[in-house]
């Protein structure tokens, strides 16, 4: 058995093949070599896609089946083959049944040479399975039905790749004349009629043109989560049906050059049809050669920004009015109190390591950089945000409290570095990397910037050494765990915390249990009635866990330099990666 219309690709991805421009079996019915056909059964499955056409010869047919795939036969295989006796009815069922599971587009069979009549059960299954059985003209040439069914095929792909073609052409003279993402999103939403979007890998949207009845759908649709970043995680390449809460279809393409992924364009409209694909791959080649120069651009624009706020952290880009001047020229605010965040990508096993893999490392930071800037002047134009090799620093700005105007809340810096947090993170979606965040106290001069730099990094170093990955630190929150923190051998912190506690210091549970009873009298001065209470013991039950703790570890209830080491000790015991 020969397959008529092309081979799918290798890697099975429907994106610029010429099955991307398909016939359904409605359309193939109305053909003239088809011409007295009759559907019998399955009319809910005439919008099934036709790719090839075949003719069955042998009887054991669904070995060789393929998807998409209109079959023919006389009859004849569909009987015994030696005796010429039918098959019965429940072979012919499990014939229809097999052809669906393989995604066949429809079975047509010749009338009267071979096989008279097709069996009611036969006829049952297609019609629940949704897949079309014809009945054709005894004089039904196969020849002119294979001949027809490839032309029309070749027909649509020619005529797919010629928009596909015009479309590549302009977006190309686009990008060449110097425009960027807008231009080429307007562009290829003003042929469509669609809906377009250029987003990063991870969903974060670079540019978007169309009708806006269309935008202000998928803006809220789940396909974008509460940050706005769109769920690339949800998508597939090539046309699908829109998410269930939004009518229409989505044609996506992968936007890439070589091995480097730089994300996705997306269409959306009622009605897109399959051509769209094509002629989105070629977009994608476009947007790939824009992206690039658009990076290139901003590499240098970047550096020279970064150095800027590189000397102005290190105290070295001259004086306050100096500092102030330049800041004018690069569109940044730094005369009003800020507060500065420093964003690092926490190390993990499944994040990349630049040891090892320099480019993905370098693409996840870049990915990661481009996260902040872009939610960080969404809600701040002015205010400057730098990636650096291995940390995003953003100079927050800092509102005065509007029950106090003359003093400077902290609760409006935790309530924005919070919801920026959230906005970069959005649903960990889009195989974006865990990060941690350290917060500076709220400084008003340019001149304590470099101070308040530090402690924006202590402030990462440390809340994720007491929380673990994913952490908002504080400067002012990290109490004694900042001079905890400078101790940098934490075989050291063990040691003291072992000495101190002794077997409590182990990972067990009773030790976990006589901690934390250990902690809350630390907390209540050592008031055995309140700490009974917060902790729903009976006085005397307290009283005899009082004795077995300064059994383990002293006199702790009268012993005041003895309370400290413990109070010390138990923070070494929160603190990870010891």
């Amino acid at each position: 058995m020969e397959g008529i219309a092309e081979n799918e690709r290798p890697d099975g991805q429907e994106l610029t093949t010429p099955t991307s421009y398909p016939l359904a079996v409605r359309e193939l019915l109305a053909l003239p070599s088809l011409a007295g056909s009759k559907l019998i059964a399955g009319d809910g499955g005439l919008e099934r896609v036709v790719r090839r056409v075949n003719v069955i010869e042998v009887p054991d047919i669904l070995p060789w089946v393929q998807a998409n795939e209109l079959l023919l036969t006389t009859g004849f295989p569909l009987r015994h083959g030696e005796s010429g006796q039918p098959f019965d009815a429940d072979a012919l069922v499990a014939l229809v049944e097999g052809l669906d599971e393989r995604g066949a587009a429809a079975l047509g069979v010749k009338e009267g040479r071979y096989l008279d009549d097709l069996p009611a059960a036969m006829l049952d299954a297609a019609d629940r399975l949704g897949f079309p059985l014809f009945r054709m003209p005894r004089e039904t040439g196969f020849n002119e039905v294979l001949t027809e069914v490839f032309t029309h095929l070749v027909d649509r792909q020619a005529g797919a790749l010629d928009v596909a073609d015009r479309m590549h052409r302009a977006l190309t003279a686009i990008v060449l004349e110097g425009g960027d993402l807008p231009q080429i999103a307007e562009e290829v939403a003003t042929v469509f009629e669609a809906a377009v979007l250029v987003c990063s890998p991870d969903g974060r949207v670079q540019a978007r043109s169309g009708p806006e009845a269309d935008l202000r759908t998928l803006d809220q649709s789940s396909i974008f989560d509460a940050s706005g970043r769109l769920r690339t995680e949800r998508l597939r390449h090539g046309l699908q049906a829109a998410p269930d809460d939004v009518p229409g279809q989505i044609a996506v393409a992968q936007v890439a050059a070589g091995e480097v992924d730089y994300g996705l364009i997306v269409a959306y409209a009622s009605d897109l049809g399959p051509v769209t694909v094509q002629s989105l791959e070629r977009a994608a080649t476009v947007v790939a050669l824009a992206v690039t120069k658009q990076r290139a651009v901003a590499a240098v624009e970047s550096k020279f920004r970064g150095d800027f706020l590189r000397d102005v952290l290190n105290g070295t880009a001259g004086t306050p009015e100096q500092v102030l001047t330049h800041c004018v020229h690069l569109e940044w605010d730094m005369s009003q109190p800020m507060a500065v965040v420093v964003a690092q990508l926490d190390p993990a096993p499944e994040a990349p390591d630049p040891a090892t893999e320099p480019v993905a490392a370098r693409m996840a930071q870049e990915r990661f950089s481009s996260a902040w800037e872009q939610v960080a002047r969404r809600r701040h134009r002015t205010a400057p945000v730098v990636g650096f090799t291995h940390e995003v620093v953003l100079l927050l700005p800092v509102a005065l409290d509007p029950t106090a105007p003359e003093q400077i809340s902290p609760q409006h810096v935790a309530a924005a570095v919070a919801e920026l947090q959230d906005a970069v993170a959005g649903d960990r979606g889009g195989g974006r990397h865990s990060f941690s965040t350290g917060v500076s106290r709220i400084v008003e001069s340019v001149a304590e910037l470099p101070q308040a730099y530090d402690q924006a990094r202590r402030a990462v170093q440390v809340g994720r050494r007491m929380s673990g990955n994913g952490t908002v630190a504080h400067f002012d929150g990290l109490g004694v765990h900042r001079l905890l923190s400078l101790i940098p051998e934490g075989s050291e912190l063990q040691a003291f915390a072992g000495e101190v506690l002794g077997a409590m210091a182990a990972d067990t549970e009773e030790s976990v249990d006589l901690r934390q009873t250990l902690q809350q009298l630390l907390d209540t001065n050592c008031n055995v009635a309140e700490t009974a209470r917060a902790l729903h013991f009976h006085y005397n039950t307290l009283r005899y866990r009082i004795a077995k703790l300064e059994t383990i570890v002293g006199p702790f209830t009268t012993d005041p330099v003895l309370r400290l080491d413990v109070a010390l000790a138990l923070r070494v015991m929160e603190m990870r990666g010891l």
